[in-house]
Formats: structure tokens, sequence, C-alpha cells
């Protein structure tokens, strides 16, 4: 499950003879490579559309950090290009151009908290009751001044897997697929998200899981160290996003601004200056 969050980029856009793209960012990749002008042409070759566009992005969402910065701005870019078309694309060919420019890109087509199966291209709402649940909750993001190469964490979370499943049953009696270093089996993972679901007494602390975490460790052991020292220190739910390198941390609706800011003290002086972090809330 996805939720997006109260905060992220800008992307303006203005009709123009041809698509081209300008960032405040200078590490922000251009040219045909980024995937704004990449959902540009995705999109003329979907419908046709002999028109174009300037794209202007004020970056916000740090890069490699497993926020899905990239994906939401591809998204924004389609939404965008379909509105000054007249809508030429209705919503399931809009979705079907989206997963195509990337797995996650379709969940940004919906502002809300979203149950993804598949590559991330299955998307079901989640019920308003959970729904209800979760917005509004306050999350303090911190990131490392590292990014993490998601083909990697995924190459290294397939990797471990299978190395998990060929040494059979492990020490405690848990299967391969049990361990969190390894994917956790479907059956599994619909399970607990329905008993959440189900239970309306139950925080979004109780659904949080993220397989990703140790594989992504096993390079990184600053992640985990880190979300180790916050839960001891001040009594933190936290967690990865992605595959990294940001983590997050669920805050108390009552917590004072002094707490916050010695948990952003405590990153930095783990992190050094390079670490970046932020408050949002859950859209």
């Amino acid at each position: 499950m996805a939720a997006p969050l109260t905060w992220g980029d800008t992307l303006h856009v203005n009709p123009a003879a041809e698509f081209t793209l300008e960032c405040d960012d200078p590490g922000v990749p251009g040219g045909e490579s980024n995937l704004v002008l990449k959902a540009a042409h995705a999109f003329r070759a979907a419908t046709g559309w002999k028109g174009g566009a300037h794209f202007r992005l004020e970056k916000r969402i740090p890069m490699a950090a497993g926020l899905g910065g990239g994906s939401s701005n591809a998204t924004a870019a389609l939404r965008a290009l379909n509105g000054l078309a007249d809508g030429l694309l209705p919503p399931d060919a809009l979705a079907a151009v989206a997963a195509g420019l990337g797995s996650d890109c379709a969940l940004f087509l919906h502002d809300r908290p979203m149950i993804m199966r598949g590559r991330g291209e299955q998307l079901e709402p989640l019920p308003p009751a959970p729904t209800a649940r979760l917005r509004g909750r306050r999350v303090l993001i911190f990131k490392p001044g590292f990014g993490v190469s998601t083909p990697w964490a995924y190459a290294q979370l397939a990797e471990i897997s299978a190395e998990l499943a060929a040494s059979g049953p492990a020490a405690f009696g848990w299967t391969a697929l049990d361990q969190s270093a390894g994917y956790l089996a479907v059956d599994k993972a619909e399970a607990r998200l329905a008993a959440w679901v189900n239970d309306r007494r139950l925080p979004a602390e109780a659904l949080l899981f993220n397989n990703m975490e140790r594989a992504v460790a096993t390079k990184y052991p600053a992640l985990p160290a880190l979300r180790a020292q916050l839960r001891a220190d001040f009594c933190l739910t936290t967690g990865m996003s992605g595959s990294g390198s940001a983590c997050f941390a669920l805050l108390p609706d009552n917590l004072v601004p002094e707490c916050v800011e010695a948990m952003t003290a405590a990153i930095r002086a783990a992190w050094g200056a390079p670490a970046q972090v932020f408050e949002a809330r859950l859209a």
C-alpha cells in the first residue's frame, strides 16, 4: 500500500510548439532521459496530439530517495497534457500510458491511499474507513546525503531471496519467504492488510512493512542504525520509503515542536549536514 504526501515538486506546464523542460535543480537529468519528457512523448504517441508544452519543474523531492519523485512528475505531465488536449485519453487509457512509463506512475493518478499489486500497476482504492485513519497523519521524512539505486535494490532483494529459498527452512522454523530479508509471501501480505483494514483499533504503525529494508541495509547500514536510534530515544515507529534511501517516522498529532527539533538534530548529528529532514502529512 502507498499513500501520497501533502508535499512534493511543482510542475508548471504551458502550451508551446514543442516539448521542452527546465528545472531549478541542476542535478536533475535533462533531455530525453527525463521522465517528464518521456511522458510527453508517450502521450503524443498514444493520442496523435500535435501540440507541445514547456515544462518548468520546481524540484523539492530528493532523487534516489524512494519517494516517487520522477514518477509523480511524469504522471503530473500526463495529466496536464490530457487537460490541454481536452481529455483525449479516458481514465483507463491514461492509466495504461502511465503504467508503461514506470511501475508506480499510475499510482499518482490518484490523490488518496491505494493498494498496489503486481508491479504496482494494479491499483485498488483503500476503503473510506481505513483511509480516514491515515489521512492527516504527521510524517517526518529524513534522507541521508546518498541515494539508493532502485534497480540495484531489487536485484539485491532477488539475490537474497534466492539464497534463502535454496537454503531451506530457517533456524527458527520459518520458511524463506517468511523472513523480512526476502519477499513476503502474497497470502501473508494480503492477510496482514485485511487484518488492518478490518480492525479500526489498529493504527497505521501496525501496517508498516517493507521487504526492501534488510536488502538495502546490506550496503547501507546507516539507515537501520539511525532508525533504531530514533525508536530507542523517541519511541518512534519508523520505516524506509520504497527502495530508499529516504526513511520516515509517523509522528503523534500532539507532538510538540521541541521534540521534532530534537529528532531533526539527532538525524543531522548521525548523518551530517547533507541530510534532508522535513515534515509532511499523509494526503
